[in-house]
């Protein structure tokens, strides 16, 4: 409830500044009275909604959001202004009048969007930023991983090239072994056959 209340007061709060403004003087940029201050400080004050309704709604479905409030403003001031049309000092000239009106609810909503489209822009490069440093970290990661890959297959290369070694020294060994029992043996069997030979001339 409180985060519904604090996501839409925004909202309402925008609605009720444009709306608001039905009220102010006709001659927006009349520099001689503070009328020029006024719509400044309504569209900052809209800008600064507009920002917030994109922080906290999102791009999409604020902008639904604040077109609605727009549409909403625009035809009650409408509806307004035809029945109270006199305190408006709009008796002659009617049609004008409610298009100048609709314009000054539609320009301060769409300062709102102004400020929804520039707090989009900087969140986006505030995010792409941030992606950046993600790419420059899984990159470094990506070059520390080759290199460790590349360390443990030299390593890898060298205990197998150790194991044929040893295997190789084994294999030598051995045959040598066998030669040296064999050469061994021959020279028993000679030694047997002429012992024999000598008892029987005996």
């Amino acid at each position: 409830m409180k985060k519904a209340l604090s996501q839409y007061s925004i909202p309402v709060l925008l609605g009720i500044l444009a709306f608001a403004s039905n009220f102010l003087n006709t001659e927006l940029f009349q520099f001689g009275d503070q009328n020029f201050a006024v719509w400044f400080v309504l569209s900052i004050l809209c800008f600064a909604c507009g920002w917030y309704i994109n922080r906290s709604l999102g791009w999409q479905f604020g902008g639904k959001v604040l077109f609605s409030v727009i549409i909403s403003v625009t035809l009650l001031s409408v509806a307004m202004i035809v029945f109270f049309y006199e305190y408006f000092g709009t008796a002659e000239i009617l049609t004008e009048n409610l298009i100048l009106y609709s314009l000054r609810n539609i320009t301060l909503g769409a300062m709102g969007i102004f400020g929804m489209a520039i707090q989009e822009i900087l969140s986006g490069e505030k995010q792409a930023a941030i992606l950046r440093e993600k790419v420059k970290v899984l990159e470094a990661t990506a070059d520390d991983s080759k290199k460790e890959a590349e360390l443990i297959l030299k390593e890898a290369n060298l205990k197998a090239e150790k194991i044929i070694n040893e295997a190789e020294l084994k294999s030598k060994n051995i045959v040598l072994t066998k030669d040296r029992i064999e050469k061994e043996l021959k020279e028993f069997i000679q030694t047997e056959r002429e012992l024999i030979k000598r008892y029987e001339e005996l």
